[in-house]
């Protein structure tokens, strides 16, 4: 199974946001839209990183509350690892357990193309798993 497979489920808007904005402005975004990390691109639809909850809270604990004035690109995360729509799961699942990173920007031709979050990778081994067992409980009573 592929990361396209996965998307073909998802939402086709994807949101993201711009180094420029600030962290509160982020803050909001992810409120809004009951997300856990918010994709940071260039005008021109270049991933230029990933501001997460993790990394707010981190530079909140650092420097307190006034880090929500400061530019995203201050915070975010800037060496992001992305996955095209024909990786599998499976190698998109070691990447991400071994990173420990729950959200991964899907990329084409360097453009944004998709986001996953390790909720749509656990998901979709569900799923696998549950076809995979009625498959064999099919196989078993024939």
């Amino acid at each position: 199974m592929s990361v396209s497979t996965m998307l073909e489920g998802k939402p086709k808007s994807i949101i993201t946001a711009s180094p420029d904005d600030t962290v509160a402005d982020a803050t909001q975004l992810l409120a809004k839209h009951r997300i856990g990390a918010v994709i940071v691109c260039d005008k021109g639809g270049k991933v230029r990183g990933i501001l997460s909850e993790r990394d707010i809270v981190r530079d909140i604990a650092h420097d307190g509350a006034a880090i929500l004035e400061n530019s995203i690109s201050s915070c975010m995360t800037k060496n992001v690892l992305s996955c095209k729509r024909d990786d599998s799961i499976d190698s998109v699942m070691e990447i991400m357990t071994e990173k420990h990173f729950r959200h991964m920007p899907v990329t084409e031709g360097g453009k944004l193309v998709g986001v996953i979050s390790i909720g749509d990778v656990v998901k979709c081994k569900i799923e696998q798993a549950e076809k995979d067992a009625q498959e064999l409980m099919n196989y078993i009573a024939s």
